[in-house]
């Protein structure tokens, strides 16, 4: 069944320390945060949900002898001492595994790219031209345009924003630090990386609700036309964090052109779930540097991609791609940075996977083992919590989360309980920017480091603590 619901969503300022007040953006509107609250207050999102009542409508839990059997229920998980752990979206030590002839590559002797490069020397700036054309395609960048660097790629989305911040990007006027004030776009429930980010360097964050096709698009393009300190947004564009949301054509094509205040705004597309699908529908989505391209503002976006869910996870590589232009500016930052990235290990992953069609059918022995774990999570929310209308979840076809939305003013509260009864969740509000979900309400869940069993396990714990919070909630209305 599915559900839409209405966020109300506020524009939340950077919290560092300012000596007076800042100025008004050149050509912005008076209020911004008026501006787009008054727009989020009125979206609705669609949320791709199995529930099978509404929250306003159902009230199961209702009355003293409700709560009494929740507490019950919960005093008794409690005893039972669990130690089980959904925060992070870790692959399983079974997947790492898939990766363990990676160990032993490339091997003695076997230490020559495919142009001669020795590759235990210096050397080789943007990264092996072979590991670039085997991921050129599910990245969507054209091999020549596309840098293979370290093992992060979110320690490239960082160096990109100070890069920024340091030195003048092309289409550019000034740096980034040299404005009064810099604000970021950020779709939400999104990724806390990407938001620690802006945090760390002052960067004003506005949340923009997702629809089920990507973020509000109205909202966007409202606020990039009218606001020149809006450098950048943020974008997992393929089955998202947390809610496995995918970009429609339009979304991206109304990214590609729209209308921007700052000349030098920016995409930040982080396209790290590329080949990471849940089922065999293969979800694919435009290329955004293509789109950029067709629409006159070939350097809007930077792309960014690892393989650390793919290999490994401390010891894969990292790739950025982007415009000839922003490749040079790039490069020209690479070169007062290091002498070049770790090419064994590039080539080692060559070696691995061969061609694009490797990593295709690696993938598939990834898929084989997240499937039956995400299966154990819907199979418990629809027996736990679908009959009782009190929460609503995501169906993702790719990517490593599911997002749990309780009711408000609750996740903070379920995110306790299930700590107390030793079920570790990512914190509730980590979806949104500074932590602050402003109806507490979603929680998201990674079942992928779990064993099937232990999914199941705490999935069955964590509806107990829905309902004792449920419960509460409820009892404390009535009581008031």
């Amino acid at each position: 069944m599915s559900i839409i619901y209405i966020p109300e969503v506020p524009v939340i300022p950077s919290q560092r320390p300012e000596p007076g007040p800042a100025p008004e953006p050149r050509g912005a509107p008076r209020s911004l945060g008026t501006l787009a609250a008054a727009l989020l207050k009125h979206h609705v999102r669609w949320r791709n949900t199995v529930s099978s009542g509404s929250v306003q409508e159902s009230a199961p839990l209702s009355g003293a002898a409700g709560l009494e059997a929740a507490r019950k229920e919960y005093a008794e998980l409690r005893a039972r001492g669990l130690s089980l752990d959904l925060t992070r979206g870790k692959p399983s030590p079974e997947q790492l595994d898939l990766a363990g002839d990676l160990l032993s590559l490339p091997g003695a002797g076997d230490v020559k790219a495919a142009d001669g490069t020795d590759t235990r020397n210096y050397g080789g700036l943007l990264g092996l031209p072979e590991l670039r054309e085997i991921f050129s395609g599910p990245l969507q960048v054209p091999a020549g345009q596309l840098l293979a660097l370290g093992n992060a790629s979110l320690t490239l989305m960082h160096d990109n924003v100070v890069q920024a911040l340091l030195s003048v990007v092309p289409g550019g006027e000034r740096r980034w630090a040299d404005e009064p004030r810099v604000r970021f776009v950020c779709p939400v429930p999104g990724y806390d990386r990407h938001f620690g980010v802006c945090e760390r360097y002052g960067i004003d964050m506005v949340p923009v609700p997702l629809t089920g096709e990507g973020p509000d698009m109205d909202v966007v393009e409202e606020l990039v036309a009218s606001d020149p300190t809006i450098k950048g947004m943020w974008c997992v564009p393929k089955y998202s964090n947390p809610t496995g949301e995918v970009y429609s054509d339009e979304t991206v094509r109304r990214l590609a052109a729209m209308r921007t205040a700052a000349p030098d705004f920016r995409l930040f597309w982080d396209n790290a779930y590329a080949v990471h699908h849940l089922t065999g529908e293969r979800v694919e989505i435009l290329s955004i540097l293509d789109a950029c391209a067709e629409a006159g503002n070939p350097d809007r976006a930077f792309v960014f991609g690892s393989t650390s869910k793919i290999t490994t996870a401390g010891s894969g590589v990292a790739f950025v791609g982007s415009s000839p232009a922003n490749v040079a500016w790039m490069k020209e930052r690479l070169l007062k940075q290091t002498i070049g990235p770790d090419k064994v290990n590039q080539l080692r992953h060559v070696r691995f996977f061969r061609d694009t069609d490797g990593v295709t059918a690696h993938m598939e022995r990834h898929r084989a083992l997240l499937e039956p774990r995400f299966a154990a999570v819907y199979e418990v929310l629809e027996s736990e919590l679908g009959p009782l209308g009190i929460a609503e979840w995501t169906r993702p076809k790719g990517g490593y989360f599911v997002s749990l939305d309780v009711p408000d003013g609750c996740a903070s509260e379920v995110v306790r309980l299930a700590k107390e009864a030793g079920i570790a969740l990512t914190p509730a509000g980590a979806a949104f920017p500074y932590g602050k979900d402003p109806r507490d309400r979603e929680i998201r869940l990674a079942p992928s480091f779990p064993s099937v069993e232990e999914v199941r396990e705490a999935m069955r714990a964590v509806a107990v603590c829905v309902r004792l919070a449920a419960a509460e909630q409820e009892a404390a209305g009535t009581a008031g």
